[in-house]
């Protein structure tokens, strides 16, 4: 009798939308990392013109449509001062896919694969689905993940480290002493940094840098997605840039997985990418402003949070029983340990939503804090 696979058994369905399921109908949802801005205008005239025009109609090149991918290209030397070539770009479905390419490419059965913990919930389950093993590595006071803790860990059955900057769930932007140091790790030691770098836009302080600038081999793939950028969650259009050689490596598995990224979505990739860029400027500017009103209400209950610099995420850490007294109220915040087990003490709240939502949901938080006192 045919059961299932070990790699599907070693994982399970996220705690984030467990926290959904048990949410009621009116509860004000604080859980979801999604913008509340609508995708761009002229990214979704992009991508009606060109359904009226009957060019989304069939399969594109594997890697996307030339235009998307000169796009890619140009953003990569546009806004992070990057070489990189064409043929070491993939347009995929959404961040999500890139990163399973990612990992599927470059790690076998049994080897290691770091990442921060907390850190986003993809990066165990998918080295679980590629037959790696995931090794959590636990974060700095500040959230923000330390190279010398990565160095410490690499041993010769580790196949990659994940660099999420800025990150799920915590917010934290890394320094570029930081990413210079994750490039001279994976160079040094011959091992695969993947950049996560979907939330590269939204940072309120310091500034995003990619190890891919510093790296002198090609052992960085950069992980991005118009998901966050450009408010296109729905959209599910990401890519990874590359060596030839990777890109290559993970083409095999796109191509059979994939074949390739919505057509509809590529054009309005295209047009996201190559549009005008204001309106990213303003979705920020609200993000922070945002960032500011619940970190003061946080820290007027009497939590310790640590500042966010990027994202829409805060995490403080929270009194036990505070996250499940906050659900019942009918907020909805996910448990640290959903991201892993040194999140556990912890919980993530998405401000990804409007200031007036937001001023609701913190009084509830303050009853809830109140309550546990």
């Amino acid at each position: 009798m045919t059961e299932f696979s070990q790699r599907v058994e070693a994982i399970s369905i996220s705690g984030i939308r467990e926290v959904f399921e048990a949410a009621g109908e009116d509860a004000i949802n604080l859980g979801l990392g999604q913008p509340d801005f609508p995708t761009p205008e002229h990214a979704r005239r992009a991508a009606v013109d060109a359904i009226e025009a009957g060019d989304a109609d069939a399969y594109t090149s594997n890697r996307g449509t030339p235009e998307l991918v000169d796009a890619i290209v140009e953003k990569h030397d546009r806004d992070n001062d990057l070489d990189v070539a064409p043929e070491g770009v993939i347009a995929t479905s959404g961040g999500s896919e890139a990163l399973h390419l990612a990992l599927e490419a470059h790690v076998d059965p049994g080897e290691e694969v770091l990442f921060p913990d907390p850190g986003f919930v993809s990066y165990d389950a998918l080295t679980r689905i590629a037959g790696g093993e995931p090794v959590g590595l636990p974060l700095r006071e500040d959230l923000t993940l330390d190279p010398a803790t990565v160095e410490e860990n690499v041993t010769e059955d580790t196949a990659a480290f994940v660099v999420n900057s800025p990150a799920n769930p915590t917010g934290a932007v890394q320094s570029p002493e930081d990413m210079r140091e994750f490039a001279r790790i994976a160079d040094e030691h011959d091992v695969l940094c993947v950049s996560d770098e979907v939330y590269e836009h939204i940072v309120f302080d310091g500034e995003h840098r990619s190890p891919m600038e510093f790296a002198e081999t090609d052992n960085v793939v950069v992980v991005s997605a118009c998901s966050k950028t450009y408010s296109m969650t729905g959209w599910r259009l990401g890519w990874v840039a590359a060596s030839e050689r990777r890109a290559e490596r993970m083409l095999r598995v796109h191509q059979y997985s994939q074949a390739c990224a919505s057509a509809p979505a590529q054009y309005a990739a295209e047009a996201a990418l190559t549009g005008p860029q204001d309106v990213v400027d303003e979705m920020v500017a609200q993000f922070e402003e945002r960032r500011d009103l619940v970190l003061d209400g946080l820290e007027d209950m009497g939590l310790d949070v640590p500042k966010p610099e990027g994202a829409f995420y805060a995490m403080p850490k929270v009194p036990d029983g505070w996250v499940d007294e906050v659900i019942d109220r009918g907020v909805v915040v996910v448990p640290g340990e959903a991201f892993g087990e040194h999140g556990e003490g912890y919980a993530r709240i998405s401000y990804a939503t409007d200031a007036e939502q937001l001023r609701e949901a913190l009084d509830v938080m303050r009853e809830a804090t109140n309550a546990l006192r």
